[in-house]
């Protein structure tokens, strides 16, 4: 019996952390950004030396630094994973009202958001697996009040299914609110609401992440 796209072998690209590190290369400089928990959590450790990138934390943090170096944590200042980190020279700690305000303002550029489903058309499911405790977080606000959602995730789940799919069946958290998606395998872009394959992992085949692939897209890879 030959095997389905989500059926086919693993195939090795990038880690969680070269993902992150994969996604901080493409942040403009002067952006604000408000990072998710999961694999958005690495991206402080990655931010290019040559640009000012302001990262928020919607705990209430604006100005998020890396991690501090074991020994120097303090336990008063957390990210939104509840990990650890530091800030920034010139970084604010507000309230949760204020940090919420910043959100629904459409005063961030981009948010980095970890998922469990995304679609073809961009629609975003990361807050609740059926049978399991929801942990919606502020994520729906996000994806109201940001212009740019930008997911970093492993492209297929622990049973191997695809995590690109036609349609989402776990409850969403947006409609149509993806504007580029990072996994292990590739880099997708939302281009005029088509989903399109722009980049594949070092070692990668647009034939393997086909292979990885349930939901439909274009292919934009350089040759």
């Amino acid at each position: 019996m030959s095997m389905t796209k989500t059926e086919s072998p693993r195939i090795t690209g990038r880690t969680r952390d070269e993902i992150a590190q994969r996604l901080a290369a493409d942040l403009v400089d002067g952006y604000t950004v408000n990072l998710g928990v999961g694999i958005p959590l690495a991206v402080p450790q990655h931010i290019p030396a040559d640009r000012e990138i302001f990262l928020q934390s919607e705990n209430g943090i604006l100005g998020l630094g890396p991690a501090p170096e074991p020994g120097t944590e303090d336990p008063d200042l957390t990210n939104a994973g509840k990990q650890p980190t530091s800030m920034i020279p010139g970084g604010a700690i507000v309230d949760s009202a204020t940090s919420f305000a910043i959100i629904r303002g459409g005063h961030l550029d981009v948010t980095i958001l970890g998922a469990l489903q995304v679609s073809e058309t961009g629609d975003l499911a990361n807050w609740y697996v059926p049978g399991r405790n929801p942990a919606v977080g502020g994520a729906m606000d996000l994806v109201a009040g940001t212009p740019q959602v930008w997911v970093c995730m492993e492209h297929v789940d622990r049973k191997g299914q695809s995590k690109l799919v036609q349609e989402c069946t776990f409850p969403l958290t947006g409609r149509g609110v993806v504007t580029r998606v990072y996994t292990d395998l590739a880099v997708f872009h939302l281009i005029d609401g088509v989903l399109t394959l722009v980049e594949c992992a070092p070692g990668v085949t647009p034939e393997d992440v086909r292979l990885q692939t349930e939901a439909d897209y274009v292919e934009a890879v350089p040759a």
